[in-house]
């Protein structure tokens, strides 16, 4: 049986041939397998690896930059959602900050005005009891002048035989007299019966002259009543008994009494008027 040899029946040109191919065929074949070989090293080692020809390949490039940069994406990412939180978290504390100053602003306004309304009512209240103690200082000079009166005006009114009829004469000076009390406040007439006759004799005498002097005055002269006061006096003497003469013939005696708070108010009329009320007749 007859084995094949390669070399045998070959020609010395076609060796040569076949050596030639070989050595071309081999870097060929070592080209080809160096991408597997080279992604094999690229997913199992980070640093990338030349090819045949000296050159990086481009997909372990790439492939190893994704892995460099894809764990930056996401701390990047996540820094991100952590500014963005933390902007959110400033912005509702600035939020409740305004709004805590708006507020405490409000409240001091609040309390500033209403400290200006306390101190304008103090202000108030201070010139109302001021008023008020000026008001109880004139009340009390008003009450103390109540009952103080002086002589303003006296006349004498004589009667003949003792009889209660008042003459012409007598009338007119009456009536002249009540003239001048027109309009007048603050007064009263003290009116005096007296009589030469002694005992009750002369005490009746003089209470029917000094009734008939008091009734002309309320029905001719519209004295009010409550303004007149009679006493009979009988044979007393009119005024200081020891200076006085004795009493000769029947006569009444009318002064007119001014209150002081009347002197007042023929000083000044508004003021009295505002002090006392102004008394009507």
């Amino acid at each position: 049986m007859k084995t094949f040899s390669p070399t045998r029946n070959v020609f010395p040109g076609q060796l040569a041939f076949l050596l030639l191919a070989s050595a071309m065929a081999i870097p060929a074949l070592a080209q080809q397998q160096q991408p597997s070989s080279n992604s094999a090293s690229v997913s199992s080692s980070a640093t990338p690896k030349e090819g045949f020809w000296g050159r990086v390949n481009p997909f372990a490039r790439k492939k190893w930059v994704n892995n460099r940069v894809d764990p930056l994406k996401g701390q990047l990412n996540e820094l991100d959602e952590v500014n963005a939180k933390n902007g959110r978290d400033i912005q509702d504390v600035d939020g409740r900050a305004q709004a805590g100053i708006r507020q405490a602003q409000s409240t001091a306004d609040a309390a500033s005005n209403t400290a200006s309304a306390a101190g304008t009512q103090a202000q108030k209240a201070n010139a109302t009891a001021q008023g008020a103690s000026g008001r109880v200082d004139q009340l009390n000079s008003t009450v103390s002048g109540l009952d103080q009166y002086r002589q303003a005006n006296e006349i004498e009114v004589t009667f003949h035989s003792g009889q209660p009829t008042l003459s012409v004469a007598a009338r007119k000076q009456l009536d002249g007299f009540a003239a001048k009390l027109a309009n007048r406040q603050g007064y009263v007439l003290e009116i005096e019966g007296h009589s030469p006759q002694a005992s009750t004799a002369g005490i009746q005498s003089s209470g029917r002259l000094a009734e008939a002097v008091k009734r002309y005055l309320v029905t001719q002269d519209q004295i009010p009543v409550y303004r007149l006061h009679t006493v009979a006096l009988g044979n007393v003497p009119a005024g200081d008994s020891e200076l006085s003469q004795p009493v000769k013939a029947s006569s009444v005696r009318i002064r007119l009494m001014e209150n002081s708070l009347a002197a007042q108010a023929a000083a000044s009329p508004h003021d009295a008027a505002s002090l006392t009320g102004a008394e009507r007749p």
